[in-house]
């Protein structure tokens, strides 16, 4: 199966000098949970998700209002392409421990996302084995230790 068979195309993106308060305003009336970040070529920058606006503003008392989502996102993105192979981008989602893997075309702009909901919609086609043991290492907050 191929990661286009399984993501979600609708997705909201936003650029980097967005506030805070407008990106969670965003998040909740979408019922999601991250938000890309792209830039002035629609390419992406970044990624944002509610527990980085908890962490990094929030809990360190910032300005919601007054703080741009280029001061607290991450910039250093993990990505599939539309056409890899399913198993490919939830190795990725694994090793990386990422709950939403923003996906790609050639020129790096945002055409989806896929999401743990995606895998566990998919789980026959992906097998549920499969699907289970990418979920856990997800998860699993000790996987990156207990690898060492």
């Amino acid at each position: 199966m191929k990661v286009n068979e399984c993501m979600c195309t609708d997705v909201c993106c936003v650029n980097p000098d967005t506030k805070l308060n407008e990106i969670a305003k965003l998040m909740s009336e979408n019922h999601i949970g991250c938000v890309p970040v792209c830039d002035d070529n629609n390419c992406i920058c970044g990624i944002v998700t509610d527990r980085d606006i908890l962490l990094r503003c929030v809990a360190c008392e910032k300005d919601a209002k007054a703080i741009p989502v280029s001061e607290i996102m991450t910039c250093n993105v993990c990505t599939c392409k539309t056409n890899d192979d399913m198993t490919n981008a939830e190795t990725k989602m694994s090793q990386n421990q990422i709950r939403r893997l923003p996906v790609c075309d050639n020129e790096n702009h945002v055409v989806g996302i896929l999401t743990l909901a995606d895998l566990a919609n998919n789980d026959r086609e992906l097998g549920k084995q499969e699907v289970c043991t990418t979920i856990e290492n997800i998860c699993n907050c000790n996987s990156k230790k207990n690898a060492e």
